[in-house]
């Protein structure tokens, strides 16, 4: 088992993800003891302020939990006194050997670096760690996304990491993997007899994964607008969930065993047909919860074929889920938040209940990530009454509900468990290179059909669920979206 960091370095410490995600999350984790007693937190980026300015932004960050939470100010001070800052621009590699003579005393004794910065920026920022003596045989490296624009560039990231951190002491990051209802997805699976026997081709009759978007740019302009919906949210997060619903049982809940089954699964994914399983669309002007909103191209100030929805349809090509199609779909200005992954059984093959009036419908399991956590299964019961004229049955949902049935276990944030995960050294939730490089390859196919075909982006107004062809790829087989 690998030995906690005791030192842990943040790049773009200054920064958005910082301040909502990381810094609080930090945070949670000292006011519960889970943090090593003699763990250090160094902070780096581009601005010239000290550590009393850095610990003051830190103390803006953490108002909200300390509030929610009715922490004292002892906590507070506690966490802050493990907490420093070294300026250094990360696309001037010579400006980290500050960050060597400071941090480099301590890094014998682990390190544990998160690299939070644009990808044209990891290898020189690597080069810089590496001339600082700050990429020992102790260090370990986490890399937040995009790791590249595609196949190519993503093998170039990878091979400048490699360069001078091996696999095993790479830590890619997709946060989703950190979420509690997605891990709970193994639990569920391969924790209870009652669904993995069912959970193949002849028991489900299809998959459904969505990731629905309320908000436009939000300010990422520059990056969303390079990237769009397909590489921004299908090449990583939905993958990932394609991949844990799809996987075989691991024999050990181990990195390098869940990590294996979760590549052959992306390996089998099908080769599909861009002109008749996608459908690219980009938002109208148009209404969401009420208010009005702008067009992609108006907020954008020009006009783009950059798509801000898609939906696909995917299939696994193994003897589990032979037949099965795996419809995805996400977008921006969606009617609502929701990240569900939705498993449609098969009809029950004869009604004894058919004479009598009953109509039945298929089992459903719904399994909400956000913005509520849950785990709904659908069954069919009788209505009460006499039957008189006829006999009478309804779809019942069994509810679990994350908050209600953990109600004395307090929720995590997703960053809580991967930052936790990282500075111990645990690389089972996050992404291998393997696994990354087969989501690009099957990505890539697709823009590559998108081109072919010339395919551009349908309008769709805002508040609605995407382009009218999305529907039509699912009721051409008989099936409607979740919604």
């Amino acid at each position: 088992m690998a030995v906690p960091a005791q030192t842990l370095l943040l790049f773009g410490a200054t920064g958005d993800l910082s301040r909502r995600m990381l810094l609080p999350s930090l945070f949670g984790l000292h006011a519960d003891g889970l943090l090593p007693a003699d763990l250090q937190i160094y902070g780096t980026a581009r601005s010239q302020i000290d550590d009393a300015a850095f610990r003051e932004t830190a103390a803006t960050a953490l108002e909200g939990i300390v509030k929610e939470r009715k922490l004292g100010k002892g906590v507070v001070d506690g966490f802050l006194a493990r907490i420093h800052y070294v300026a250094a621009d990360a696309s001037r590699p010579e400006t980290l050997a500050e960050l060597g003579k400071v941090i480099g005393p301590r890094a014998d004794n682990g390190l544990a670096i998160f690299l939070s910065t644009a990808p044209s920026l990891f290898e020189p920022t690597i080069a810089g760690l590496e001339v600082a003596g700050l990429a020992g045989e102790h260090t370990r490296l986490a890399l937040e996304k995009p790791l590249g624009q595609d196949l190519a560039s993503s093998k170039e990231i990878n091979d400048a990491v490699a360069r001078v951190f091996p696999e095993a002491r790479t830590f890619r990051i997709d946060h989703y993997l950190g979420k509690e209802t997605v891990q709970n997805l193994l639990a569920l699976r391969f924790g209870n007899i009652l669904f993995e026997p069912l959970w193949n081709a002849s028991a489900i009759e299809q998959v459904q994964i969505t990731v629905g978007e309320t908000v436009g740019l939000e300010g990422r302009t520059s990056y969303f607008d390079g990237m769009g919906s397909l590489r921004d949210m299908v090449q990583n997060h939905m993958l990932q969930l394609l991949a844990l619903v799809a996987m075989e049982a691991p024999a050990q809940f181990t990195a390098a065993a869940v990590r294996d089954e979760k590549v052959k699964v992306l390996r089998s994914l099908r080769k599909l047909d861009a002109a008749k399983e996608s459908v690219i669309g980009q938002y109208d002007a148009g209404a969401v919860a009420g208010q009005p909103v702008p067009a992609y191209a108006e907020e954008l100030g020009s006009q783009s074929n950059t798509e801000t929805f898609v939906a696909l349809k995917a299939h696994v090509d193994n003897w589990r889920w032979h037949g099965v199609p795996f419809y995805m779909r996400t977008g921006k200005r969606l009617p609502r938040r929701s990240s569900e992954i939705i498993i449609q059984f098969r009809a029950v093959p004869h009604s004894m209940f058919a004479g009598r009036g009953a109509a039945l419908q298929p089992n459903r399991l719904v399994i909400s990530l956000q913005p509520d956590e849950n785990v709904s299964l659908s069954i069919m019961a009788k209505v009460p009454g006499l039957d008189r004229e006829g006999m009478r049955l309804r779809e019942v949902p069994l509810d679990i509900r994350m908050p209600n049935a953990f109600a004395d276990v307090r929720r995590r944030i997703a960053y809580e468990r991967l930052l936790l995960d990282l500075i111990e050294g645990d690389p089972t939730l996050f992404v291998r290179r393997d696994e990354v490089e087969a989501q690009w390859e099957w990505i890539d196919a697709i823009r590559d059909g998108w081109a072919i075909n010339s395919m551009t982006p349908k309008l769709y107004p805002a508040g609605t669920w995407g382009p009218p062809a999305a529907i039509a790829l699912t009721e051409r087989d008989g099936v409607s979206w979740h919604d």
